[in-house]
């Protein structure tokens, strides 16, 4: 057939802000190219966007509108979602879908909170459903666990896929900044916005979390799954006590399996070893370490953020969903056949790094052993420095229930001989 009668696949983009405006631009720039590669030209119909008259550099004033359903009523073909938030995103990704237009989105907080509707009707509709920018920016890590590795067994999946708070802490690591100064200059930079409650806070690590979770393990995963315990408490003292120790902190979304028929998923501040491949991760990049039983262990590196990282995984997947339409066949679908239980965060295995200032005197230092030991909890190494007549105490556990660990804090608490835990931190990363 000849290039001339192959029927243009035509593409309505709904979203023009950081990262729809630069798909928009390159689709036009790069429109020879991305033909080539999908087999047919993609043809950007229109750009659904909430204020109309607003002007947007990069694309052209025809193609803008407000009315999105008109829009997806037009003869489309692949619809790109990247305006974000729950609704109206959803309520336009169900109609197009009902409409037999397959769908590339860029949704995390959606897709975290109600993929499977989603899902589900790509399924009923026999449309595709990409969503590989919603995790990590341009780094290509979705298709590789639902693709590359679907036929391993995923263990331990640790990353770090926030860059606002990998940015905050690596300022604080490297010039002894507080949070709050450290916040301010990710704020001054554009890598935090003004309200930065998502990324501090740890959710938008948790939306991704539960996506990854979902296809790693192929079992259904939501946020609802997922602890989430920000960076906000992170203190300049925890950061210098943690490089002390050869440590340095970061904020870790933690995806693995427990057993044969559970696994946990939750985002957490945690110490990890300076020779793990996850510290060397500075400012505002991303990584994903996978560890499968067959591949062992494998890191997924680059930028997690921006315009043009996301408009390059959302390109990635439209020339992918392009392509099956020329071939008249789907992507994979959803699979979560193995439905492993999700387990709460107090069946986790992990340890911690425990700060404590005691009365300095004889049997202190047994006493905090055997109230540990009570709990089901071994110590690992123990480091004391005098303060007058108090002390600092310093103990590394070793890998026990999270649940063991949390009565072994409160059991230290209520020792007339402790007077304050200073600090407490999970431990990652020395498996």
């Amino acid at each position: 057939m000849a290039d001339a009668q192959v029927r243009p696949i035509r593409i309505a983009l709904i979203g023009a802000g950081t990262v729809g405006s630069k798909v928009a631009s390159l689709m036009l720039e790069q429109a020879e190219d991305l033909e080539a590669r999908s087999g047919a030209p993609l043809v950007l119909v229109g750009v659904g966007v909430k204020d109309a008259s607003k002007a947007r550099p990069g694309i052209p004033k025809e193609l803008i509108t407000a009315d999105v359903p008109g829009l997806l009523a037009k003869d489309i073909d692949i619809v790109v979602e990247v305006m974000g938030g729950i609704e109206p995103a959803r309520t336009h990704i169900l109609d197009a879908m009902s409409r037999g237009i397959s769908v590339v989105t860029a949704n995390k907080e959606l897709l975290a909170r109600d993929g499977a509707t989603l899902a589900a009707a790509a399924e009923k509709n026999n449309v595709d459903l990409y969503y590989e920018a919603s995790v990590a920016g341009a780094i290509p890590l979705l298709r590789p666990l639902r693709e590359s590795l679907v036929g391993d067994r995923v263990k331990k999946i640790l990353g770090i896929v926030n860059g606002t708070t990998n940015y905050i802490l690596t300022k604080m690591d490297e010039t002894g900044a507080s949070f709050k100064d450290a916040l301010a200059e990710a704020q001054k930079l554009g890598y935090a916005e003004t309200d930065p409650s998502a990324d501090v806070e740890g959710n938008d690590a948790a939306a991704k979390a539960a996506i990854v979770a979902q296809l790693a393990f192929h079992t259904r995963v939501t946020i609802d799954d997922v602890y989430c315990e920000g960076i906000t408490k992170v203190s300049a003292s925890d950061v210098k006590a943690a490089k002390e120790m050869g440590f340095v902190i970061k904020l870790l979304a933690i995806a693995e399996r427990l057993d044969d028929e559970s696994i946990v998923v939750r985002v957490h501040p945690a110490m990890i070893p300076r020779s793990h491949p996850l510290a060397s991760v500075r400012e505002a990049f991303n990584a994903v370490f996978v560890e499968a039983e067959a591949a062992g262990s494998l890191m997924f590196y680059g930028r997690g953020a921006g315009g043009a990282p996301t408009a390059s995984a959302v390109l990635g997947d439209l020339v992918a969903v392009a392509r099956n339409k020329m071939s008249g066949r789907r992507g994979p679908g959803e699979s979560i056949y193995a439905d492993l239980k999700v387990k709460p965060v107090s069946e986790a295995m992990t340890s911690y790094y425990i700060s404590l200032q005691v009365a300095d005197k004889p049997g202190v230092l047994a006493q905090i052993s055997q109230k540990i030991a009570d709990n089901n909890v071994s110590i690992q190494t123990v480091r004391q420095d005098g303060l007058e007549n108090d002390a600092q105490l310093v103990i590394r556990t070793h890998k026990a229930l999270e649940k063991d660990l949390a009565k072994t804090l409160e059991g230290l608490r209520n020792l007339d001989a402790v007077k304050e835990i200073s600090d407490y931190m999970r431990v990652e990363g020395e498996d």
